[in-house]
């Protein structure tokens, strides 16, 4: 919250014209790259870049916007029924695809080249969508900080066509949370998603078991009142990441003893914390530290 005299301060005041400043140029530029579709198909999953996206593609093209979400089992399902309320709201038309990547082996064997495989299905299939629509155009809402860590998906995108005009904005995540606060939409202050198989160890073979035991403890976690975590699969122990300012609520008696209860019904033999608490990509840590290794 800023304090009254940050309100009045003259730097303070010229720092948050400016930002403002570069936030409506951005989304003007996003305006005048979304001008050049006539019609255009959304990768809509439900998160903060993708529901912005959603919503000035609509505003810009209005009438010839499509969403189409992907699902199967390592989509958490409240996400999918966020798509289709959001989709409803703007009375636009949404397509629920079931995607592939479960019946693919190079997926589940869950090598670091997984969200590539994954990505590049999913991309196969909106395009040939796109193509029996008559839509020339599919966009997806990756976002600049998406090319900073390492996201396999973003490459086989871009190989296959689809159009990322967020990025050709300039807009990183944090200029989309602003202008989604700005443009009173629910999610700017939602947390990152990321498909559930992100929660298990490169290398661990990805069953629909175990996507179902994570499901199912995250959104038992989330019910409890938690508006961030994930639920890290390491063969028969959870381990939980929420928020650092969280670790008191989750070691309150009563909610620590029920989530124990919970996850060991679900099927997990122990439970731990991680004590650094959430952080986006933290999975991909020995995926750098092999690289490293085989680098050194």
């Amino acid at each position: 919250m800023k304090t009254k005299k940050e309100k009045y301060c003259p730097e303070f005041l010229y720092k948050e014209i400016k930002m403002n400043r570069e936030i409506i140029n951005k989304k003007e530029k996003l305006i005048s790259i979304l001008k050049k579709y006539n019609n255009l198909i959304v990768a809509f999953s439900g998160g903060v870049d993708s529901t912005l996206l959603l919503q000035v593609a609509n505003e810009v093209i209005e009438g010839n916007v499509v969403a189409v979400t992907a699902q199967s089992p390592i989509h958490p399902e409240r996400e999918t029924e966020f798509t289709k309320k959001f989709a409803k709201s703007l009375g636009i038309k949404h397509i629920i695809m079931q995607s592939r990547e479960m019946s693919r082996p190079d997926f589940v064997a869950n090598t670091k080249d997984r969200c590539y495989v994954c990505k590049k299905l999913i991309a196969e299939d909106l395009l040939k969508l796109a193509s029996e629509m008559g839509i020339k155009y599919v966009a997806h809402g990756a976002n600049m900080d998406d090319m900073d860590d390492y996201r396999p998906g973003f490459k086989a995108a871009g190989e296959m066509g689809i159009v990322a005009p967020l990025v050709d904005a300039g807009m990183t995540k944090k200029d989309i949370r602003m202008l989604s606060k700005k443009m009173d939409l629910d999610t700017w202050d939602k947390p990152s998603m990321a498909c559930l198989a992100s929660r298990i160890p490169y290398g661990t073979p990805i069953t629909s078991k175990i996507l179902n035991m994570i499901n199912r403890a995250e959104e038992f976690i989330i019910s409890l009142g938690f508006i961030s975590c994930r639920v890290r699969y390491h063969d028969e122990i959870a381990r939980i990441e929420v928020n650092p300012g969280d670790f008191e609520r989750l070691f309150d008696e009563k909610t620590r003893m029920a989530i124990i209860s919970k996850f060991k019904e679900i099927g997990f033999l122990f439970i731990s914390m991680d004590l650094e608490g959430y952080i986006q990509g933290s999975m991909n840590r020995s995926f750098y530290k092999k690289k490293a290794n085989k680098i050194a």
